[in-house]
């Protein structure tokens, strides 16, 4: 197995994540730098045979995976920074180690995927694989069927121009976009560029995940089928 997947799946981050404290040189196999192209020995188990550090703290054996759904509050901060008494690290379970599938703003709601999957996080995060998120957005005026169109056709701000995507009327004030793209605060910073602001937004759905009933603030471990049903859809 790859050094990085096997550190993903050892629950230190993502397998992007992995590779960077590569790069850095914080990481050593059995004794020496390790690098990106140095495989892990694996016995029965899938128990490691190779001694791999972390600036020179053992990594153990890699985690069972596991999967949670969170509907985050306004307000949690997605970095998972222990000094920080809003983080969301602070609402996880100590064990098993959870990550957030990417980031919603600390003023933004709605659907985290939480996993120790590294594999699944790098084919859900990487832009290649254009997965989809829906998001239900309030804006602070009701807007025109111009503005639908424009959101829907790709907007331009500084040097980006976003994809074409899906952009549904829900209300006067409030539209439903589903976007593949996953650029840095994107629906603000879009309709900002229209001469809108946006005061409520929550993400409903990833890919075949949805919130259903689950309460805001509260978290829970997906179903088997739910886990079967989305890693389907990734590979597709």
């Amino acid at each position: 197995m790859r050094l990085a997947k096997y550190l993903a799946q050892c629950g230190i981050g993502s397998r992007r994540e992995a590779c960077r404290l590569i790069e850095a040189g914080r990481i050593t196999l059995n004794g020496h730098i390790a690098r990106h192209t140095d495989p892990v020995r694996l016995g029965e188990l899938l128990n490691c045979l190779d001694s791999i550090e972390l600036d020179g703290a053992p990594i153990t054996n890699a985690e069972t995976l596991a999967y949670w759904i969170f509907n985050k509050a306004v307000g949690t901060d997605c970095r998972l920074l222990e000094q920080d008494e809003t983080s969301l690290i602070h609402l996880l379970p100590k064990a098993p180690r959870l990550y957030p599938v990417g980031r919603l703003d600390k003023d933004s709601r709605g659907l985290l995927l939480l996993t120790n999957d590294g594999e699944l996080t790098h084919k859900l995060m990487h832009p290649s694989f254009a997965h989809s998120k829906t998001y239900h957005v309030r804006l602070d005026r009701p807007f025109t069927d111009e503005f639908v169109e424009q959101m829907a056709s790709g907007v331009q701000y500084k040097e980006v121009r976003t994809l074409p995507c899906q952009v549904t009327r829900l209300s006067a004030m409030s539209f439903e976009i589903a976007l593949t793209q996953g650029l840095n605060r994107q629906i603000r910073r879009m309709s900002s560029a229209l001469g809108y602001k946006v005061i409520d937004l929550q993400r409903v759905s990833l890919m075949t995940l949805t919130l259903e009933s689950l309460a805001e603030g509260a978290m829970r471990p997906l179903t088997q089928q739910e886990v079967a049903v989305l890693k389907a859809a990734v590979t597709i």
